[in-house]
């Protein structure tokens, strides 16, 4: 069976490598006889590559060559790859993808091409790299009702707050440092606005909960306003802040899903989770809590959960796995505004003990070298817009409000 790889970056260039480098026990895995690359899609051009005549420049070579089964897409985006990934479907051709870009935009008509045409679409590289979490969640845990999933979803920003944490490092000092060592993009702004996070947790929530979550109607919120004050309240609490993508089961019609900083506390396994790791904590109603920990990212641990896929496709080259979710429907997603909080506030004041007699139960946090008209305190209200209310009648500024999880 012949394999096409859609993408000669960092990922596409490392599962050309290990299908390479292990293809007679892959192809043995497979149940093929050769699982083996015959193209190699990419506009530029790799003189003295090992793989250099198994590039081309035209897809249609790939779409109409019957020989290839298995496409691979690891361009990233949404174009051109949402156009090809669909022609390749629709010609009868399965296709992996690590693309969470597109899994989370089109991943329900996607799969609703794979249906039709008996073919199969997967994504397992998508969320977490090469962290297996989408298998285990459909397979695994398949006998679960899944209440809860959330993680660390986004090595980059993990290194960003570890550094903040660990090293009281400001949050502009720690970017860069991330710039330097290649872990944070020129453009950051996907990593520290939560969009990568958002994505990765849209594709877990349509797979838990069965319709498709859209990246836009989950907020999301991403690290840009943490400060180094923030850290030191949350170590006073007895947590850390983490970037956390989370989603829940409300009712058969209706889930949250959201990402944003929050404080975790030190016990918990996301707490613990530093540098460019990701942890994703699945809640279910039969087996309770389960961690998945490893890199998110990274050349060869991402490639190799993509050509684990392709070992799946090819085994089920004559049948289409029972696999993916449903269309989504109107108001699916709940308003983040209306769900109970329990939450860290910052705020200054020129009347500290007026706010505190004004907000009433609340637990005040104490940091060294504190200014004066700082006042930070852990509150709970009946749903987040109640706690923008109360606020907003203090005679104060508010600086940060931060979530409280219990993952």
């Amino acid at each position: 069976m012949k394999v096409a790889v859609m993408g000669y970056g960092v990922v596409g260039s490392g599962v050309v490598e290990v299908l390479n480098k292990n293809q007679e026990s892959i192809s043995k895995r497979a149940g093929q006889e050769e699982l083996a690359v015959k193209y190699i899609l990419d506009l530029r051009d790799f003189p003295g590559d090992v793989n250099e005549g198994k590039f081309i420049k035209d897809f249609n070579i790939i779409l109409n060559d019957d020989e290839v089964k298995v496409v691979v897409e690891t361009m990233g985006g949404l174009n051109p790859a949402f156009d090809f990934v669909s022609k390749c479907l629709n010609a009868g051709k399965s296709v992996v993808t690590s693309n969470k870009e597109l899994v989370a935009a089109k991943g329900i008509e996607l799969l609703n091409i794979a249906k039709e045409k008996s073919v199969n679409f997967l994504f397992e590289a998508s969320v977490g790299g090469g962290i297996p979490i989408i298998r285990p969640i459909s397979q695994c845990l398949a006998a679960n009702e899944i209440d809860e999933i959330a993680g660390i979803l986004n090595g980059t920003t993990n290194f960003i707050l570890t550094k903040m944490i660990e090293d009281k490092m400001e949050f502009a000092d720690a970017l860069k440092l991330a710039q330097d060592n290649g872990y944070a993009e020129k453009d950051p702004t996907a990593d520290i606005e939560g969009i990568d996070a958002c994505r990765k947790i849209c594709i877990l929530a349509s797979l838990c909960y069965g319709k498709h979550v859209y990246p836009d109607g989950v907020f999301t919120q991403g690290i840009t306003k943490i400060s180094s004050e923030d850290v030191e309240y949350a170590k006073s609490w007895g947590g850390v802040i983490k970037l956390i993508g989370a989603s829940k089961k409300l009712s058969d019609d209706k889930i949250s899903a959201w990402v944003r900083p929050c404080f975790v506390a030190n016990g918990s396994q996301l707490a613990s989770t530093t540098d460019v790791f990701n942890a994703i904590l699945v809640r279910g109603d039969a087996i309770g809590d389960v961690v998945f920990y490893g890199r998110g990212a990274g050349k060869l641990p991402t490639a190799s959960a993509v050509v684990a896929d392709v070992i799946d496709c090819a085994k089920h080259v004559e049948r289409k796995k029972l696999f993916g979710w449903g269309e989504s429907k109107e108001n699916y997603v709940a308003d983040y505004l209306d769900l109970p909080v329990t939450a860290y506030v910052r705020l200054s004041t020129s009347d500290k003990e007026k706010a505190k007699s004004q907000l009433g139960d609340i637990k005040v946090l104490t940091r060294d070298n504190a200014k004066s008209d700082e006042l930070a305190f852990v509150i709970s209200a009946k749903t987040e817009r109640e706690l923008n209310d109360t606020l907003s009648k203090l005679d104060a500024e508010v600086k940060n409000i931060i979530p409280v999880t219990d993952f």
